[in-house]
């Protein structure tokens, strides 16, 4: 598939994934390219909307990042990659910021995570709280966010990072969250990571999407990172009778720790490197979003309630 039709100003780069497809229905009247590595999936999420066009990158040849491009204005970089590829995270984006820089794009925005944070050292963490990963991943995302802030500082590009905390989301396949609702919906058990009591926060997809593309159009947004906090803390406790009030029976469920996870890790690498990641279930981080709503004003945070009922009916059709 070719690049087709319109003269975008926007490009989703790693559109296919779940915050690219909540973002698509946001430019009723806006063009945008939709990038991505696989032919049938692109054509499957964006051939139903008229203003999207959609271009190949392959991460095996670098000229097909700078040919998707060209003509776009602002990219906004939503490539994810396999828990057990964290490696990639800094080498794909150095590649894919190299190629808007010679496209002539002029602004690029990150979708970033707590991981560089580490621990956190306050109770609500804003942009300036020192990042001190704890593990490979956390490194990794933060010479991905290094490239950028670089890049930026340099004026090669303008550059702006938006930090998430764990997302969820109807059909959000890489959600903590997902095999709770799937497992609802579908009657089966879920495999949960405790431990089920600790406080936590979970930004709602399209709330995400919808913040995204309000922080794109401002000017003001770019030279600087961002922070989006989820709808308030909650339990994974609390969540499971949200969600049992809500199917009206009782949830099965079996709840891993860290051990379990580690002894798990043994025969499967993804679990592995899940317990890497363990931390933050029992020492969680909050971000502050203050400075984000002084610059956009009110934000999108759908209540758990609401985003819990959509995230199960998703998984049901």
């Amino acid at each position: 598939m070719n690049i087709v039709h319109k003269n975008p100003a926007v490009a989703l780069f790693g559109a296919s994934g779940t915050i690219g497809q909540a973002l698509a229905p946001l430019f009723v009247t806006q063009p945008f390219r939709a990038v991505g590595r696989a032919h049938g999936q692109l054509a499957s999420v964006f051939a139903r909307y008229p203003n999207a066009d959609f271009a190949i990158w392959d991460p095996a040849k670098p000229e097909t990042a700078v040919t998707a491009l060209q003509g776009i204005q602002t990219m906004i970089y939503l490539v994810g990659v396999p828990y057990t590829d964290f490696r990639l995270h800094p080498a794909l984006f150095e590649q894919v910021l190299s190629a808007a820089i010679q496209a002539g794009v002029e602004r690029c925005l990150l979708v970033g995570t707590v991981y560089p944070f580490g621990f956190a050292q306050a109770p609500l963490v804003r942009e300036d709280h020192p990042r001190n990963p704890q593990n490979f991943k956390g490194e990794m995302r933060k010479q991905q966010e290094d490239l950028l802030l670089t890049a930026d500082a340099a004026g090669r590009i303008r550059g702006a990072i938006l930090r998430l905390p764990d997302f969820y989301g109807p059909k959000a396949a890489r959600s903590y969250l997902s095999s709770l609702f799937q497992a609802a919906a579908r009657r089966k058990t879920a495999q949960l990571i405790g431990p089920l009591n600790t406080p936590h926060e979970y930004v709602y997809i399209p709330d995400a999407a919808w913040t995204l593309f309000r922080l794109m159009q401002e000017e003001a947004a770019y030279g600087r990172s961002w922070h989006l906090a989820g709808a308030g803390k909650i339990t994974l406790s609390e969540l499971i009778n949200l969600v049992e009030s809500i199917t009206g029976r009782p949830l099965r469920k079996i709840v891993v720790g860290k051990r379990s996870l580690q002894l798990l890790g043994l025969f499967d690498p993804l679990l592995r490197e899940v317990a890497e990641m363990h931390y933050l279930q029992t020492r969680p981080l909050f971000l502050d979003d203050t400075a984000l709503a002084a610059l956009l004003g009110p934000l999108n945070k759908t209540p758990y309630s609401e985003g819990v009922r959509v995230s199960l009916a998703g998984e049901s059709v």
